[in-house]
């Protein structure tokens, strides 16, 4: 069996043959004058006009020998075919007299990149092709790409060579361009909702927003630790409703130091908006027409399955007590029953938790309540322990105003009404300091300078964020291969 070296080889000799016949093997500039998807397109036209064009692709197939060579070429925006045939005399480009014929024989690979100009036609067999009169090379590949109809199986080896697999892989590829249409239209919508896009801090000295494992970083100019942030700036989108901004909102990426799951990357996309003067229940309404609006315009549909579930975006969304649920299911109230009791329940029915106090064992039990909830839901009432940024629940000292979005029985989208007392907001965070000192790394840290914001004054305001998860839900894959290059570690050596 030939090893990729020897193929290799191989074509490394077929660059000296070009060179020896004064062809650059990687030139600057082609002289394309037609996309292969608008020469299908336009082919009628191109046809009746018996219009000579030029189109390039890198070399997907290869058929033929001698007096005649088919061959599928493909410019990332279709797959076209071109003939080459001796009858024509095709030349290469700029080499006087040659035998255009004979060196694409000695020296075309599929991988490779070419140009090729002629007029189209139609063969005996009824495809669409290019009738080749001159050809040259752009790019001469040196290590052979996989087959185009087997691929890449292993899914590292898909991840590492991303650009392989999405070469040949069309439909994986096109699931990018709904990735770009879904942030496009999420965007759009909040334009259209007139929220001003902003940019925030990624480096931060604290970070805020979400509890989360933060990434460290040094600062070489300021000779300061900071972190890479693990929201999308809500701390700094707060402090633009303190300035008068009446709603923000900013898509970008954060930075979360955890496992990693099908739900779940270090590094991903969200989205956070912030509105001056609303409430949770118009937070609510934007939200379902914020979400029904990704489903129609991105998929074409309310409906979908993820897993064992399904819902339907345009049903009536429920919602769902969080302490009431968790009893229901579990038997434990989070609100007052003992640290003991709780880890007692997670062991007996199985649940990996990390953190032995009782934020960390609430959330745990409710991560376990959830898979089971189909949705569209809402999650409201969430306990002041797992919601330190948002305004407690009128009348009630234990529980907040918040809602979560749940959907497939995973969480994707979470809203607050912000809290903006300063004091209390100033005894949460306290709060959130002591669990760091007792070994929590997910509790938020303190910032002193977003409490001296509030101090001065921030409007009512409903804040809700979400981030690629929802997409990959919709998209029914995970968030991985949701992203064009997931992290991987080196290969060993």
């Amino acid at each position: 069996m030939t090893s990729i070296e020897d193929l290799k080889k191989v074509r490394e000799d077929k660059i000296n043959i070009l060179k020896e016949n004064g062809i650059d093997a990687y030139p600057s500039i082609t002289n394309r004058t037609h996309e292969l998807k608008e020469v299908l397109e336009k082919f009628d036209d191109l046809e009746k006009d018996a219009r000579e064009i030029r189109v390039a692709g890198r070399i997907m197939s290869l058929r033929g020998q001698g007096k005649i060579f088919f061959s599928d070429i493909y410019d990332g925006t279709e797959k076209f075919q071109i003939v080459i045939r001796i009858d024509n005399n095709p030349i290469y480009t700029g080499i006087e007299n040659s035998n255009g014929i004979s060196l694409f024989e000695k020296t075309a690979d599929i991988g490779d990149f070419i140009e090729v100009g002629g007029n189209v036609f139609v063969t005996k067999s009824g495809q669409k092709s290019v009738d080749v009169k001159d050809w040259r090379i752009l790019t001469k590949s040196i290590a052979p790409i996989p087959d185009t109809f087997y691929g890449l199986k292993d899914e590292d080896e898909r991840y590492r060579k991303r650009y392989l697999d999405l070469l040949l892989d069309t439909e994986r590829k096109n699931l990018f361009y709904k990735k770009a249409s879904f942030w496009n239209v999420a965007q759009s919508f909040f334009l259209k909702n007139n929220f001003l896009p902003v940019e925030t801090p990624t480096l931060e000295i604290t970070t805020g927003g979400a509890e989360a494992r933060p990434f460290k970083t040094h600062h070489n100019d300021f000779d300061m630790d900071v972190f890479l942030r693990i929201s999308v700036g809500e701390l700094w989108q707060k402090r633009l409703m303190a300035a008068g901004f009446p709603k923000t909102f900013e898509i970008g990426r954060v930075f979360r130091n955890e496992g990693s799951s099908a739900e779940h990357l270090q590094e991903f996309t969200n989205l956070e908006c912030y509105a001056a003067f609303m409430n949770l229940d118009e937070g609510r309404e934007l939200v379902k027409e914020l979400y029904q609006t990704l489903g129609k315009e991105v998929f074409g549909t309310t409906k979908f399955t993820v897993g064992n579930h399904e819902f339907d975006l345009a049903d009536e969304w429920t919602e769902i007590d969080y302490v009431s649920h968790i009893k229901e299911k579990t038997g434990i109230d989070v609100l007052n029953s003992s640290e003991e009791e709780m880890m007692s329940k997670l062991n007996e029915l199985g649940v990996k938790f990390e953190g032995k106090n009782k934020e960390r064992m609430t959330d745990s039990l409710w991560k376990y309540c959830r898979k089971a909830i189909a949705g569209p839901a809402f999650l409201i009432n969430h306990p002041k322990i797992v919601a330190p940024l948002s305004k407690s629940l009128q009348g009630d000292d234990f529980r907040t105003e918040m809602f979560q979005v749940i959907l497939a029985g995973s969480e994707v989208g979470r809203a607050h009404a912000e809290l903006n007392d300063p004091i209390e907001q100033h005894n949460r965070l306290n709060t959130q300091q002591d669990l760091i000192k007792s070994g929590d790394e997910e509790a938020m840290m303190k910032d002193d300078e977003f409490v001296e914001m509030l101090e001065h004054g921030m409007p009512p305001t409903f804040g809700f964020g979400f981030g690629e998860r929802l997409f990959a839900f919709m998209a029914g894959t995970s968030v991985r291969e949701a992203q064009l290059f997931p992290l991987m570690k080196p290969r060993d050596n």
